[in-house]
């Protein structure tokens, strides 16, 4: 199958038999889309988040979260397969993750965090991406402005400051850290 543009058009289990070194790939549509690998910084705020959320998530036995670029394919005929930053799956739903490949689902909660190159239509597409799929909650973290988004499946989302608060509100009950914390 073939794009608009005339570009061979690739699925989510040719992409799960490639390797491409020292680089991240994702699958948009059918086209790979591959970027260099994540700051320096990206990946520090990355840990810090990773860290809190895992640590309530097993402390609480709420499911599974899911480290950097981890991929998820969300959309078939043509394939997407997106890497978020850090992905929560619920317990219920952590059956179905298959030992090879990717799983086709879409996470409960998803964070991106923004990287300076990042276009903010890229990064709104990404979101409205995730949404489309059935994610339930993707928070946005923008250390240049020191600020975050919550967007909501309802179509809702809210600004959070620097010294507001991430909530995994009904998707991660009971969780919450500052933005702060996060962004130290």
């Amino acid at each position: 199958m073939h794009s608009e543009y005339g570009q061979q058009l690739m699925t989510a289990d040719e992409v799960a038999e490639m390797s491409v070194p020292d680089k991240s790939v994702e699958l948009v549509r059918g086209l790979l889309v591959v970027s260099e690998p994540a700051s320096t910084e990206h990946g520090r705020i990355q840990a810090n988040l990773t860290f809190f959320l895992t640590a309530f998530v097993r402390a609480h036995e709420l499911g599974v979260v899911f480290g950097q670029d981890t991929g998820f394919k969300i959309q078939s005929n043509p394939d997407t397969v997106r890497g978020p930053d850090i992905a929560f799956l619920a317990k219920e739903r952590a059956g179905s993750i298959p030992k090879r490949g990717y799983a086709a689902l879409a996470p409960d909660l998803v964070a991106e965090i923004v990287s300076p190159d990042d276009r903010p239509g890229e990064v709104l597409a990404k979101v409205a991406d995730w949404l489309e799929a059935g994610t339930r909650l993707v928070w946005v973290i923008d250390s240049q402005r020191a600020a975050a988004r919550a967007y909501r499946a309802n179509g809702s989302f809210s600004f959070i400051p620097s010294d507001g608060w991430l909530d995994g509100e009904d998707v991660v009950p009971g969780f919450r850290c500052t933005l702060a914390e996060v962004l130290q």
